[in-house]
């Protein structure tokens, strides 16, 4: 990704959003996708441009990456963005609050499902083939808008309701950016192993089981007396496993 210069955007309420390089940031109003528009726009806007929507309620953002690697294996990178996006809520959340994942894409706190990830790629686009881009994309819930929400859905819940105090958008997005750049530095130094050893680490527990990551991103689970599972990644995103199509937002 190319250097830019550190972005700063003043957000709704009042505070001012500060990305490291090489990340440039493209903000959207209330009503925009993210997600859609930097898959849209992903060849003009470049790798590193991080688009934002300031919503009160919602963190919603897509970051544009550009990668190197055959498309099979290029979609691992989705894992070094749920693992930036696992520890930047790990930085922000009250002292040993449960945060986890469930495979590929959920996000949960405390066993409560806030958000989650996705990846795009550009239609077409061969298995063998490098990608001209891709876009990770995330939705975290921060507020819970009435009393009632999560009082009805007990298997979904908001960051104000697990304790995160005033946690908005924008402090998300910082972290995340930072932690993203972590993740790449350690998959260039040391191997996606190292990758793939972080996101395992914030799986959901199966008893018994062992778990690995393979070089296209399925995940391998073996079980004792019983010959190898293998869960595919490729369909596993094309549908988020968290997303309410209706509202654009986490499942409640």
């Amino acid at each position: 990704m190319a250097f830019q210069e550190r972005t700063r955007l003043r957000e709704p309420y009042g505070r001012t959003l500060d990305l490291p390089p090489p990340f440039r940031l493209v903000a959207l109003r209330e009503v925009g996708d993210a997600f859609d528009h930097a898959c849209a726009q992903a060849p003009a806007l470049g790798a590193g441009t991080v688009v934002f929507v300031g919503r009160f309620d919602l963190a919603e953002f897509a970051v544009v990456l550009e990668p190197d690697e055959p498309l099979a294996r290029a979609r691992r990178a989705f894992y070094a963005g749920m693992v930036a996006l696992g520890d930047a809520l790990a930085a922000l959340a009250p002292p040993e609050k449960p945060i986890a994942f469930s495979w590929p894409d959920a996000v949960l706190v405390d066993r409560g499902l806030v958000g989650g990830g996705r990846l795009g790629w550009p239609d077409g686009t061969g298995e063998r083939a490098r990608p001209d881009w891709l876009v990770f994309g995330a939705a975290i819930r921060t507020v819970a808008m009435s009393s009632e929400e999560a009082g009805l859905h007990p298997l979904a819940t908001a960051l104000s309701e697990e304790g995160f105090g005033d946690v908005n958008a924008g402090r998300l997005v910082e972290g995340f950016t930072r932690h993203l750049m972590v993740a790449i530095d350690r998959w260039q130094e040391s191997g996606f192993e190292a990758v793939a050893k972080e996101y395992l680490s914030k799986l959901e527990p199966e008893p018994g089981a062992m778990r690995a990551i393979g070089d296209t991103g399925e995940l391998r689970v073996k079980r004792p007396g019983k010959p190898v599972e293998q869960r595919k990644l490729a369909p596993a995103l094309k549908v988020p496993s968290w997303l309410d199509a209706a509202t654009g937002g986490p499942r409640w």
